[in-house]
């Protein structure tokens, strides 16, 4: 018997690339994976009886009116759209909720980046003697 080692041309005994997926490794695995899961499916379930009870939930009213606090790097605070005084923005607030409780009521704060923070200390206190305690600050989402 002969064998060819070397030499050009390819000829009889050349070897090609062979450019087809070959699937069976993964049809193996996937019948491997099937088999597990099905064993494993009937030991996830609970097979103790209960009867639930039917949870009804009552029609949540719509969210109260946000108040937006704004303060800009000149000092200047605004409750919305109206300028009011850095001093007096609780007492405003209070005249704007009415007879809602002060603590019930959540205040967005937006602050410019630049913002004194003696400026915003000063409007968390009017705001912490008036009673609201539940503050949130508001800022830029970053974007991807």
């Amino acid at each position: 018997m002969a064998a060819k080692l070397s030499g050009g041309g390819g000829g009889r005994y050349a070897i090609e690339q062979n450019s087809e997926i070959n699937v069976t490794p993964f049809v193996d695995i996937m019948l491997v994976l099937l088999i597990i899961f099905m064993v494993a499916a009937p030991l996830a379930t609970v097979s103790v009886e209960v009867k639930l009870p039917v949870a009804v939930a009552p029609m949540q009213p719509n969210p109260p009116k946000p108040f937006y606090v704004s303060i800009q790097a000149n000092s200047r605070v605004y409750i919305g759209d109206d300028e009011v005084d850095i001093d007096n923005v609780g007492g405003e607030l209070l005249n704007l909720i009415g007879n809602k409780t002060p603590s019930d009521e959540r205040i967005f704060i937006r602050a410019d980046q630049t913002t004194r923070y003696g400026d915003f200390m000063q409007v968390m206190n009017s705001l912490q003697d008036s009673g609201f305690y539940s503050v949130a600050l508001v800022g830029e989402d970053q974007s991807s």
